[in-house]
């Protein structure tokens, strides 16, 4: 009994110093222009006013990371579908999830959390495309993480069913349509 309450005090206290580094707002560049940027509030619990609270009652909020470089590619992909790289990050398009042949923007986006833009904004699936993101670069959170579905501000809209693989250090959701997407916890 001691020792689990060593190991969970333990692991709180790592969290905790992970958690807690400098952020700098994030960078929205390119595609539209937007006013002021929000810059996004990080701690090991989540922000109260900005976190989405989780279909298990957990709060959700973006992992803290070092910068990555901003990104961009594009591809043309149709109905045989095909997968876009961007930065460390993948879209696999399946076959059959797009009607007619698409030219696709896919944005590494920089700043202190790992996000992906994808345009043209709102474009829909007919069966889902699989994002996979990269947090390698990303600081030490002991909780799942998750990809989700944020604003321009990074404001979480949506936690998405997520597939985290720890040892490869990236996660994997189905996605439906295009928008800004980030690693979460």
């Amino acid at each position: 009994m001691k020792w689990s309450r060593r190991f969970t005090t333990l692991a709180l206290v790592f969290a905790l110093a992970a958690g807690v580094s400098c952020t700098t707002s994030d960078s929205t560049a390119p595609l539209a222009p937007s006013s002021e940027q929000e810059t996004p509030s990080f701690g090991l619990i989540g922000d109260l006013t900005g976190a989405v609270v989780g279909t298990l009652g957990t709060v959700t909020d973006l992992v803290t990371c070092s910068q990555q470089p901003y990104a961009i590619t594009t591809a043309t992909i149709g109905p045989k579908g095909g997968q876009i790289n961007v930065g460390t990050h993948q879209l696999d398009i399946p076959k059959d999830a797009l009607s007619s042949v698409v030219t696709i923007t896919a944005e590494q986006v920089s700043g202190s959390t790992n996000s992906v833009r994808f345009s043209p904004e709102g474009l829909r699936f007919n069966r889902p495309a699989q994002l996979t993101l990269n947090y390698g670069n990303c600081g030490l959170v002991l909780l799942q993480k998750k990809i989700v579905f944020t604003s321009e501000k990074l404001k979480i809209l949506e936690v998405l069913g997520s597939f985290d693989l720890f040892r490869s250090k990236t996660v994997t959701a189905p996605i439906d349509h295009f928008s800004r997407y980030a690693v979460a916890y």
